[in-house]
């Protein structure tokens, strides 16, 4: 079976805007800079280069000599793969920019669409390097530290089993300990069974989060023993030095209000699309380490919800210069913050993170920060070989797969029958029947055309009942392949749902080890729109 079968847009599995978004509808031209291909990523490093390496009231070279002192900071209780740490000090080259994609501090990666986020950004990161050697590309993992969404986060599922992580949480996810996830621990043992790849599972699990004091240290642990090979590079935006750079946005935002002007503007554009994210006259929140709620201005003072904290205005602008680590953008101001730091040219994420990004595009122009290409991850169907064989054996095709299950269960019982389930060719026959009786009726009065148009109605539904009739005949008949059918379906789609948004990596990777993620590495390709489906 051929491994690439279906576009993004006929799978069925995204909204309205992603699609029309990747089939470049011109009516959503307004809302992004630049389409990610090749060529427009040749403008995009002129324009980034330029504004990046001098303007915005901070001068670039000292923008990265901060971020590569961040970074290294941060990389101190970890070891780092040499193409990391070559990484990290290409970012204080002005011809080096980033690829970036972010994402939520998910136990354990959470579902499968974590690992094939950052395998489209490091992919992409080669791609353009190959294209444009003069430059270097380097892949960021952006760990979405300061959330608060704590229920989001504290599972995943193995094996049909949701293991979960049952503890309060009050403030940034990130600060979080990790107290508590020895008995998560017990929990993915006593599932995961024997072998060589259930002891390397077993063993990371350990170390990232039974010898880590925190969420973020934890999660990053992890994420380099997966993806250290590949040069990755993890960044925690909770960094007063980081802050530091931004206190000029933070400044505008409390002050202005700019983003609910400016995304209020861009919705109206939005209109036949459900909004993803509406801005708050705010769009920021107050953190500490037990503490994450929103900043609004009332009576005159700047509040903190559900807190007696309260500024005027000269208070809370101290506040933002002596403590700016205090001050984090909610989801709607982060991609500006990430925009203002790194030297970035392209940001990847699901169709959800899309669907907002593409709200603020007049919001980056307003504070003179290149907008990034938008590119929507990989998705992918993981499929073992045993599996491909059965569909073989079954005669489907991926293609056939992806389908709703009923429609699925309709056309194969079709395909399977000894006969046409099909009764277009005698209702088309009857209509032709009707139409004497009907140029007869209009020569007589209205009753007996009405009589006629009834009859018409009866007959037409009486043949579609015998279709409906026939069709449930027949899936009697070849029930045994039809079940068949389905449970292979049911294996790939849990739930009939997408297997990347419900199934963690560790359920795949103790049967093929390290295999799985070179694998991905080896066939995704990020600017193909395909989803992909990867035999293992």
């Amino acid at each position: 079976m051929p491994t690439d079968c279906i576009s993004y847009q006929e799978s069925g599995y995204f909204s309205a805007l992603i699609n029309d978004y990747l089939n470049e509808k011109p009516e959503l031209n307004a809302l992004y800079h630049r389409f990610p291909n090749l060529e427009n990523f040749k403008l995009q490093l002129d324009e980034k280069g330029k504004k990046f390496n001098g303007n915005n009231n901070i001068n670039g070279k000292f923008k990265r000599e901060i971020l590569i002192s961040v970074l290294e900071k941060q990389y101190q209780s970890i070891v780092a793969s040499e193409s990391t740490l070559n990484n990290i000090n290409l970012l204080n080259q002005s011809n080096t920019f980033t690829v970036t994609t972010g994402h939520q501090l998910n136990l354990f990666t959470g579902p499968l669409y974590f690992l094939y986020k950052i395998v489209s950004t490091v992919n992409l990161c080669k791609q353009l390097k190959h294209k444009f050697p003069e430059n270097n590309f380097v892949p960021i993992y952006w760990m979405a530290t300061e959330d608060h969404d704590f229920e989001e986060i504290n599972h995943f599922t193995f094996k049909h089993k949701k293991i979960n992580w049952n503890r309060d949480s009050f403030g940034p996810v990130g600060r979080l300990t990790t107290e508590g996830l020895e008995n998560v621990f017990a929990v993915f043992e006593s599932e995961i069974g024997i072998g060589n790849n259930a002891e390397s599972l077993k063993n990371l699990f350990k170390k990232a989060y039974l010898e880590h004091s925190n969420l973020a240290d934890a999660t990053r642990y992890l994420t380099n023993e997966l993806f250290a090979k590949e040069g990755l590079v993890i960044i925690d935006g909770d960094d007063a030095d980081l802050k530091k750079i931004f206190i000029p946005y933070i400044k505008n935002e409390l002050l202005h209000q700019t983003a609910f002007a400016k995304v209020n503007e861009t919705i109206p554009h939005l209109e036949k699309y459900s909004v993803q994210v509406n801005p708050r006259e705010i769009n920021l929140f107050y953190i500490e380490d037990h503490l994450r709620e929103r900043i609004v201005f009332e009576n005159g003072k700047y509040a903190v919800l559900n807190t007696k904290l309260k500024f005027s205005e000269e208070e809370i602008l101290t506040e933002m210069d002596n403590h700016p680590e205090k001050f984090s953008p909610n989801v709607l101001m982060r991609p500006l913050y990430q925009e203002v730091i790194l030297p970035n040219l392209c940001y990847i994420g699901g169709g959800g993170e899309l669907a907002y990004w593409l709200e603020l595009k007049s919001f980056f122009e307003s504070q003179n920060v290149t907008f990034p290409i938008l590119l929507l991850r990989n998705s992918v169907l993981l499929a073992t070989e045993k599996q491909a064989t059965k569909a073989d054996k079954l005669q489907l095709t991926w293609r056939d797969l992806f389908l709703n299950q009923q429609e699925l269960f309709n056309q194969k019982t079709k395909s399977l029958s000894n006969f046409t389930i099909d009764f277009s060719p005698q209702k088309e026959a009857l209509k032709k029947q009707f139409e004497d009786l009907h140029k007869m009726a209009e020569a007589t009065d209205n009753s007996f055309l009405g009589a006629v148009k009834a009859q018409e109605v009866k007959q037409i539904k009486g043949l579609e009942n015998l279709e409906k009739r026939l069709l449930k005949a027949e899936k009697r008949v070849h029930q045994e392949q039809l079940n068949r059918i389905i449970a292979l379906q049911n294996e790939l789609f849990p739930n009939q749902s997408l297997q990347e948004r419900k199934v963690n990596f560790a359920e795949f990777y103790v049967e093929f080890g390290e295999a799985l993620i070179e694998k991905l590495v080896k066939e995704l390709k990020p600017l193909e729109q395909e989803f992909k489906v990867v035999v293992l």
